[in-house]
């Protein structure tokens, strides 16, 4: 019996931490990402997280561009936006609650580019 009140306990400790995760992904972040030149852009991204589903925007130059196909699992998300082209452009993401920041993962004219963003309290 108390192994089984053990077991409860705990998986009802492990849910509650990834919710609390999950929730903090919501918000503002700002950061910037190396074109292969070397050149520093912005990007500015508002997430809004609901159940296991992720929507906002995402802008590096222009305008934002929604998030689309978004999805959340524990502390790692994926989403993909759609530039003026016409192009896809899948991300790939982990939400670090201890550090309070976002890592981003994507791909973009054959190129591979990684962001970290911290959280935009403006």
């Amino acid at each position: 019996m108390k192994r089984k009140t053990l077991i409860t306990a705990a998986l009802l400790f492990f849910v509650t931490v990834v919710f609390a995760a999950v929730a903090g992904l919501s918000g503002k972040w700002k950061g910037s990402v190396k074109d292969p030149e070397g050149n520093d852009h912005s990007l500015h991204l508002v997430f809004t997280v609901d159940g296991g589903k992720l929507t906002g925007t995402a802008q590096a130059e222009g305008y934002p561009l929604n998030i689309q196909e978004g999805s959340v699992t524990g502390d790692e998300f994926k989403f993909k936006v759609v530039d003026p082209e016409g192009t896809e452009i899948p991300v790939y993401g982990k939400y670090v609650a201890a550090g309070d920041s976002v890592s981003l993962n994507f791909e973009q004219n054959g190129g591979k580019f990684h962001a970290t963003l911290t959280r935009d309290d403006n």
